[in-house]
């Protein structure tokens, strides 16, 4: 009954950042009405000048659902994931703060669960995870599961963050808590989400986790490169000497 009672009083603030998500915002968007029906929450897409249509379909979903719940926030061109949030945030009403992608690879079934996590235990952070019983990927070929694995296995060897998956990014936040993280960090990229973690750990924020199957895009192409791996390993690096 005070879960219940408790979870009335919260609102959630969903931050999308897309690009070129023509073909998975729809759907999205649906999954997450879908499986938050008894939840306050909103949508905020942040777009980087996506030149798909994106912002089009975006639009036509605010005449279904309503420009309350959910909020177009555009922006020129590619500015990065970290800014993204940061600018996401502005415009966030909520106490909490959830952070996803929109290419279906953070399934909307498992909001309930961060949810539920948070009010069980009073986590200032649930992240979810690939790397724990209950978790998994679905759709990598071997190479990118080896990367992924290896990414994680140098940071946990590192860093000791207390977290088991290091690089995702489907988490929910207390807003004020992921302020607070997020004007600290330096990184961009995939790199970010890492910082995130370690220096809400660093700073000793209660982090619990929830075991999720991370599915590889259904539509479009990956955003993940050599460049990416790259930035990661001088990210790891800056991380170690800085935390």
């Amino acid at each position: 009954m005070e879960e219940q009672h408790t979870r009335q009083n919260n609102k959630y603030s969903i931050i999308v950042p897309t690009y070129n998500e023509r073909l998975n915002i729809a759907l999205i968007v649906y999954l997450i009405f879908k499986h938050l029906g008894d939840v306050d929450f909103e949508i905020i897409v942040v777009d980087d000048g996506s030149p798909d249509g994106t912002q089009d379909i975006v639009k036509q979903l605010q005449q279904v659902y309503g420009e309350d719940r959910i909020l177009l926030r555009a922006r020129p061109m590619k500015l990065g994931l970290g800014t993204a949030y940061i600018h996401g945030m502005k415009h966030a009403s909520g106490n909490f703060v959830v952070i996803m992608d929109a290419d279906l690879s953070h399934h909307p079934k498992y909001l309930p669960s961060f949810i539920r996590k948070q009010l069980q235990t009073g986590a200032d952070i649930v992240t979810g995870t690939r790397y724990v019983k209950g978790g998994g990927v679905h759709g990598w070929n071997l190479m990118r599961k080896l990367t992924s694995r290896g990414a994680n296995v140098l940071a946990q060897t590192f860093l000791w963050p207390g977290v088991s998956d290091l690089t995702g990014s489907f988490r929910l936040y207390r807003k004020s808590v992921l302020e607070g993280i997020i004007s600290c960090c330096v990184s961009k990229g995939y790199v970010f989400q890492m910082e995130m973690i370690v220096r809400a750990s660093r700073k000793g924020y209660h982090i619990e986790e929830v075991p999720i199957t991370f599915v590889d895009r259904v539509y479009g192409s990956s955003k993940l490169g050599g460049s990416e791996i790259v930035e990661y390993l001088k990210g790891l690096a800056y991380l170690l000497f800085t935390t």
